[in-house]
């Protein structure tokens, strides 16, 4: 005697489903504290993925050495130079609360000048009233994003590890799960490869020389502190186009507002002539090498990213941004041939 079971099979698969999804969802919540480890994690996979290849199969290296030996190399080409750059954030910071005297100097000169040449004597003190929720508010999500990033890199490179071990499971396993045909999958990581190339390294490399320029300039018209402004316009460099006149225009105002006319105008030519510029043919140059990001998607992905990633969303935000068109432009690219596939077999069948 046979009886009924309480569900058919569709509906065992529909309740799956959902557990799979509530329990997906769980963990997504769990998990939102280190969406930039797991972030950080697939980029340094990226970007190393070749070397980790190269030292296993023809250098025969067993798979632990060469993840380890990646990543205190990556440790040194990455992590340190942006711990010694928080570093000089922070001790400059310590050095201007300690010492705030120049500063006010600096705002009493930029409001005569303001007052004499624009009628706006208070002119810097209400750009600041204007502008001080914003980057308290911006100055908070990055202090708050360095405060998690131990925690974040240590994850990261926990993570890591075992990818560089296992690499070959870890991309047949992306390659099954990912809902793209076998060349949808193959375009789709080369994609992502082009353009994390294009954003960390391209993008680091124009930030460095952006940043040089600045300092150099600095140094000739006479600023001060012309290293820290160049690394601080190294950083603002992630934003294309913006990034840099946020350092050297305030400093021009400076300068013609202390009576050093020639120094400013010459700052002025110098960064508008030569910093910006270099974005320009920088950027041309890696976009016909490797691929680029649209400077719209660049600047939407900073203010998405600096609130979710701190600091680093400079670089994971504009990713992200990326990440998510891409696949919206194979998910459409699919659909079109599926569409196509369709309408040649129902004209077969007729």
């Amino acid at each position: 005697m046979s009886s009924n079971p309480v569900f058919s099979q569709r509906e065992r698969n529909i309740i799956i489903l959902i557990i799979v999804i509530v329990l997906g969802a769980i963990l997504l919540y769990a998990l939102k504290g280190i969406y930039g480890a797991i972030l950080g994690t697939l980029v340094m996979y990226t970007l190393f993925r070749k070397l980790n290849m190269f030292l296993i199969e023809k250098w025969r290296w067993p798979k632990p050495l060469s993840a380890v030996t990646i990543i205190i190399l990556s440790i040194f080409i990455i992590v340190l130079p942006f711990a010694g750059i928080g570093t000089m954030l922070v001790n400059k910071a310590i050095e201007l609360q300690r010492d705030p005297i120049w500063v006010n100097q600096l705002v009493d000169a930029v409001n005569t000048f303001a007052g004499d040449k624009l009628g706006k004597p208070d002119f810097l003190k209400e750009q600041l009233e204007a502008s001080a929720s914003y980057v308290g508010g911006l100055l908070t999500s990055v202090l708050g994003g360095a405060a998690n990033l131990f925690l974040e890199v240590t994850v990261m490179y926990f993570i890591l590890y075992f990818l560089f071990v296992n690499y070959k499971g870890f991309e047949n396993s992306l390659i099954h799960y990912m809902p793209f045909d076998d060349e949808s999958a193959v375009v789709f990581g080369e994609e992502l490869k082009n353009i994390t190339y294009s954003n960390i390294i391209g993008q680091t490399f124009i930030a460095i020389v952006q940043g040089s320029c600045l300092a150099l300039g600095f140094w000739i018209f006479g600023a001060n502190d012309a290293l820290f402004w160049g690394v601080i316009c190294a950083i603002l460099s992630f934003i294309p186009l913006l990034g840099p006149p946020l350092i050297f225009v305030p400093a021009a105002v400076i300068m013609l507002a202390q009576g050093s006319t020639w120094q400013g105008v010459g700052l002025l030519i110098w960064g508008f002539g030569l910093v910006i510029n270099i974005d320009n043919v920088l950027r041309f140059i890696i976009a016909k090498k490797i691929g680029d990001i649209h400077p719209v998607i660049t600047v939407v992905g900073v203010i998405i990213g600096i609130p979710l990633f701190g600091i680093m969303g400079l670089v994971y935000g504009p990713l992200l941004l990326t990440y998510f068109l891409i696949a919206i432009r194979i998910y459409k690219s699919n659909k079109r041939l599926a569409l196509k596939k369709q309408m040649l077999e129902d004209g077969q069948s007729l």
